[in-house]
């Protein structure tokens, strides 16, 4: 099956949230906050491969969806950041917008070389 045109959705991950903490130490009698920030959210990357043809995979999987961040934790640890996303298309592939009527909004993106890449949605800022 050769699949030249699809519609998908793209969703980047969000940030994870930042944690109220406070230090709590026998010795210590006002230790302070001592909260994680929240992990940054994933971002989604369109990218171009040679060993791609068609658009046949994206057809059945119309969402691309990025890990999000992990929550802050006490003692000042820091959430893990959400996984980019990379999904490959075919050399040749013009991205377009579609706005809520339906219509394609001038091309965004026009990945012609191999290895070449857009990010589609940027991911999530961390909490604090």
């Amino acid at each position: 099956m050769f699949v030249d045109e699809v519609d998908i959705r793209v969703a980047a991950g969000d940030g994870g949230n930042g944690c109220v903490s406070f230090r709590r130490e026998k010795f210590v009698p006002r230790g302070g906050p001592d909260g994680g920030d929240g992990g940054r959210g994933g971002s989604v990357w369109l990218r171009a491969c040679n060993h791609l043809n068609t658009l046949v995979s994206l057809k059945f999987h119309p969402l691309c969806r990025a890990k999000r961040g992990a929550h802050g934790e006490g003692s000042d640890r820091t959430g893990r950041s959400g996984a980019d996303l990379y999904v490959d298309v075919p050399p040749g592939t013009i991205v377009y917008a579609i706005d809520e009527d339906g219509d394609a909004v001038g091309p965004l993106a026009d990945l012609t070389d191999d290895g070449e890449s857009w990010r589609a949605a940027a991911g999530g800022r961390g909490g604090r």
